[in-house]
C-alpha cells in the first residue's frame, strides 16, 4: 500500500445503519474524549446515516424510539451529522456497516440490506477516490453473517461499484456488534469486541479503532472470518442451552413437576449453567444460527445438533398455546370464541425490539383454535406492531370478565413488580400460563 491508514485519532467516520446498533456506536465515537488506551485526545467528525427518514428527523429532534441513548445523549452528539445523501460520505476515512441481517421466511440468510449498504459504501468508495484523499479508506462490517460473507459476498460489491482494488485502495475489517438491547447495565464500551482486518497492518488499526472507546478491552482475531464464525457460535451456544431447557421444560410437564423448581435444585451444583425456559426471539439468537447452519450446508455437512434445537425453540410458541388449549377442555371451557389476554409483545423485557418476537406464534396458535387475543405491551410501539404483526395493542386498563385466559409472556418491570391484588384481579376466573415465572405461585398458575 503506498498510501497509509487514516489517522486513528481525528479520522471521519461514517456509520451505516443507525438502528439499535449504529446509533450508540455513532455516538460513542463522535465524543471528543481520550483514547482508552493511549489517554491521546480524540476528535472524530461522525456522519449517521440512514435511509429511514423519518428515523433520521427524530434523532435530529433528540428522540429515540429504541431506547438505547437518551434525548440529552443525542443533543450533546455534536459532532455527530444525521444524513440520507450519499454526497455526504464522499470524505469518509473509515464507513461502519450496522444493518441488519434477519432470515427469510425459509430460514435463509437475507443479505439483502447487507448488499444495499455495500453498494451505499462502493459510491461513496467512488466519490472519495474522485476528491483524491491522502489515506486508504477502511470498511468495517458489524452486522451477523456467516463465516466468509465478508469476503465472498461485500468486498466484490465494494470492488465492482467502487472500480477499486481490494487491499490496495481500499481494506477491510469486522467486529460483531455485541448489543444487548435493554440492558443499561452492559453498553458499548463494557463488552469486550472482537475485531480483525484484511491484513496485519488492518486488523492492528482496527483493534486500536475500537479499544480507542472499548473500556473493557478488545480481542483481535487471527482473521475476519474467525471473526465471522465467533459471532454466530457465541449465540449458536446459548441458543442450545436455552433449547435444551425447553425440552427440559416439556418433559417435566409431562412428568407433572415444577420445571422451575427443578432448575432451582440443580443449580445448588457449582458447575450447573442457570438457563431458563422460554421463546427465543430476536435478532441474535433465534437468527444467528441459521446463517451458520446455511454455510455449514454450503459445505456438505448437514449440522444435527444445531438445527435440533431451533426446532426445540422455534415450536415452543406453539406448544404452549396447545397446553392452553389441553387445559380449557380439561375444565369443560369452550374453546371457540373464547378471549386470551396476553401480557407483553417484545421479544424480551424492558425494550421496545418487536423483531423476530416469538409471542406471535402463541397469537397465531391461539387463533388456529379460534381463540382472540388482546395484547398488552407498554413498551411495544403501537404503530409498529400494527404494521408489523397486525396487532392492535390494548391497555391494561381493559374490561377482564370476558378473558378466559391470561398469558405472561415478557417479564416487563411494570408485571414483575405487580402485587399479590394485581395479580389477584387479573388472574381471576381464567387459566394463567405464565411463560416468564413472574405469577405469584400461590394463584396456581401453568409454568413453563
Amino acid at each position: 500500500m503506498s498510501l497509509s491508514l487514516p489517522p486513528l485519532n481525528n479520522c471521519t467516520i461514517g456509520v451505516i445503519g443507525l438502528g439499535y446498533v449504529g446509533l450508540p456506536l455513532a455516538l460513542e465515537f463522535a465524543k471528543a474524549q481520550n483514547c482508552a488506551r493511549t489517554m491521546a485526545t480524540t476528535r472524530r467528525r461522525v456522519i449517521g446515516f440512514d435511509i429511514n427518514h423519518m428515523r433520521l428527523s427524530e434523532l435530529k429532534n433528540g428522540i429515540d424510539r429504541t431506547n438505547e441513548v437518551s434525548g440529552q445523549d443525542l443533543r450533546n452528539a455534536t459532532e455527530l451529522i444525521y444524513s440520507s445523501n450519499i454526497n455526504d460520505l464522499n470524505s469518509v476515512d473509515v464507513f461502519i456497516v450496522t444493518v441488519p441481517t434477519p432470515v427469510d421466511k425459509a430460514r435463509r440468510p437475507n443479505l439483502i440490506p447487507l448488499e444495499k449498504a455495500s453498494y451505499t459504501v462502493g459510491l461513496a468508495l467512488k466519490l472519495r477516490y474522485k476528491s483524491r484523499m491522502e489515506s486508504i479508506p477502511v470498511v468495517i462490517y458489524e452486522s451477523t453473517v456467516y463465516p466468509g460473507a465478508t469476503e465472498e459476498i461485500c468486498v466484490p460489491i465494494l470492488e465492482e461499484v467502487s472500480g477499486l482494488v481490494y487491499n490496495q485502495e481500499f481494506t477491510c475489517g469486522y467486529s460483531p456488534e455485541r448489543i444487548n438491547p435493554g440492558d443499561k447495565s452492559r453498553g458499548l464500551k463494557t463488552i469486550i469486541k472482537v475485531t480483525s482486518g484484511s491484513s496485519e497492518a488492518t486488523a492492528e488499526w482496527v483493534d486500536s479503532l475500537y479499544g480507542s472507546i472499548i473500556t473493557a478491552g478488545t480481542h483481535k482475531a487471527s482473521s475476519i472470518k474467525v471473526a465471522e464464525a465467533a459471532k454466530v457460535i457465541e449465540n449458536t451456544q446459548r441458543d442450545l442451552n436455552i433449547a435444551l431447557v425447553n425440552e427440559l421444560a416439556i418433559i417435566c410437564n409431562k412428568l407433572e413437576i415444577d420445571t422451575l423448581d427443578v432448575l432451582e435444585a440443580a443449580s445448588s451444583k457449582w458447575n450447573f449453567l442457570p438457563f431458563k425456559p422460554g421463546l427465543v426471539g430476536g435478532h441474535c439468537i433465534g437468527v444467528d444460527p441459521y446463517y451458520l447452519t446455511h454455510k455449514a450446508e454450503e459445505a456438505g455437512y448437514h449440522p444435527e445438533i444445531v438445527l435440533a434445537g431451533r426446532r426445540i425453540n422455534d415450536r415452543m410458541g406453539e406448544w404452549i398455546s396447545e397446553q392452553i388449549v389441553l387445559k380449557l377442555a380439561q375444565n369443560k371451557v369452550s374453546i371457540g370464541g373464547s378471549h386470551a389476554l396476553i401480557l407483553g409483545l417484545t421479544f424480551k423485557e424492558n425494550c421496545p425490539d418487536l423483531r423476530n418476537t416469538k409471542v406471535v406464534d402463541i397469537i397465531k396458535s391461539l387463533k388456529k383454535y379460534s381463540i382472540e387475543s388482546t395484547v398488552v405491551d407498554p413498551y411495544a410501539l403501537s404503530e409498529e406492531a400494527l404494521t408489523e404483526y397486525g396487532i392492535s395493542l390494548s391497555s391494561i386498563e381493559i374490561d377482564l370478565k370476558k378473558f378466559k385466559v391470561l398469558v405472561v409472556a415478557v417479564a416487563h418491570d411494570v408485571f414483575v413488580n405487580m402485587g399479590i391484588e394485581d395479580w389477584t384481579r387479573l388472574t381471576k376466573g381464567k387459566i394463567v400460563f405464565d411463560v416468564k415465572g413472574i405469577v405469584p405461585r400461590e394463584l396456581n398458575p401453568i409454568r413453563l
